[in-house]
């Protein structure tokens, strides 16, 4: 199976995404930990919009190789646009797994924005998003079927609901 994850920063969706694959048994891909090791590796930051490419990127081809042996992926990425979207759907085709798509929301935006200003730099070489930056995201309306998880709830609630979907 292929869990995606979807959602703006300091929402909650790692924290979710790690813990769904202690559950599960299954590796976690976050493309903000490719995104750092190719700045890290040199790229001009400048190539934002091109490291973030090359993230996703990175991210399909290592979660085609464990799909391919037969292992369950978590993705962690905002995935805030279709074509994003639709790499995961066309990725979960090719290699004949389901798709479960599992949406972080933080419902209380001091909450959100505390989260997102405490949690400091998580990969070297990788600048987070500043609270203004966040807000100003387009996320794309959505036409997939997805679970989406408050994160003002305590991770021992959230947990419960995410297998569910994952098994339905």
């Amino acid at each position: 199976m292929l869990i995606a994850m979807a959602g703006l920063p300091g929402a909650g969706k790692s924290t979710l995404a790690a813990a769904l694959g202690r559950e599960v048994g299954a590796p976690v891909l976050a493309v903000d930990a490719v995104e750092a090791a190719i700045r890290r590796a040199g790229v001009d930051p400048a190539q934002e919009f091109e490291i973030g490419l090359a993230g996703y990127a990175v991210v399909h081809a290592v979660a085609a190789e464990l799909l391919a042996a037969r292992l369950t992926v978590v993705v962690d990425a905002v995935n805030a646009v279709e074509p994003a979207r639709a790499g995961w759907r066309d990725l979960a085709t090719s290699m004949g797994v389901p798709l479960r798509w599992i949406e972080v929301v933080c419902s209380d935006r001091d909450t959100h924005r505390a989260r997102l200003e405490q949690r400091g730099t998580r990969y070297a070489g990788l600048t987070e998003p500043t609270w203004p930056e966040v807000l100003a995201r387009e996320v794309e309306p959505w036409e997939d079927a997805r679970l989406v998880l408050d994160s003002v709830r305590p991770l021992d609630q959230l947990i419960p609901a995410a297998l569910a979907h994952l098994s339905a």
